[in-house]
């Protein structure tokens, strides 16, 4: 069932966010992943990299890949992957269950290294939290109006250029905005959505990594 503002009420009479439609793993991943904050190195370069990976795809097609591309960049273990070499990009470039793309492939491995470079200023959480925009920046009310016209923002514009300047690549301001719905920095469930207030919840609880040098957003 269709509701105003771009919410949908699901078969179990949850009312979701539009873009969870009725595929089972997408509203499961919106239910219990989107939105929620997370302070886990190996979540968070996940995600970086399966963003960049999605670039001209539907996340719906790299979510349905995601198991695959765990098994295939050691669980996205960031030591693990900085270690790869030509013949694991040979070997991805193979792997059908994954997108064969030699320049996301390499760009994965690239920044891993850069990852753990990161590590010595206070690691890739604490980098990815220093970006955390004030609640003065956000909308008062998140329509789907609202949201359509946030695919970039000063924040992820910010991550964007502060990771380029580190050497990371298919990192733009797009990709980090999407990053950072994901993982919680942001809570962009739509006003009305089910599942708002408890990532809201989860924010206000949640213990932020320290942050070695904040970034004025």
């Amino acid at each position: 069932m269709r509701l105003a503002s771009g919410l949908v009420r699901g078969e179990d009479g949850v009312v979701r966010c539009w873009w969870a439609g009725g595929d089972p793993l997408y509203v499961r991943y919106h239910d219990r992943e989107w939105g929620r904050p997370t302070r886990d190195e190996t979540r968070l370069f996940e995600k970086l990299c399966l963003e960049g990976f999605q670039a001209g795809l539907s996340w719906i097609t790299i979510l349905r890949k995601r198991e695959a591309f765990r098994d295939a960049f050691a669980g996205f273990d960031p030591e693990a992957v900085a270690g790869f070499g030509p013949r694991d990009v040979t070997r991805l470039l193979r792997d059908a269950a994954i997108v064969r793309h030699r320049g996301k492939i390499e760009s994965a491995i690239n920044n891993a290294g850069r990852a753990l470079a990161l590590r010595a200023q206070g690691g890739l959480a604490s980098w990815a939290w220093s970006f955390e925009p004030e609640e003065r920046h956000r909308p008062r009310r998140l329509t789907r109006g609202r949201l359509l016209t946030m695919a970039t923002t000063p924040a992820s514009a910010a991550m964007s250029a502060d990771l380029k300047a580190r050497g990371w690549t298919f990192v733009g301001p797009t990709t980090l905005y999407a990053f950072m719905q994901a993982m919680g920095l942001v809570n962009d469930h739509l006003d009305g959505c089910d599942v708002r207030d408890g990532c809201e919840q989860a924010r206000g609880t949640f213990r932020r990594p320290r942050v070695r040098a904040a970034v004025v957003v």
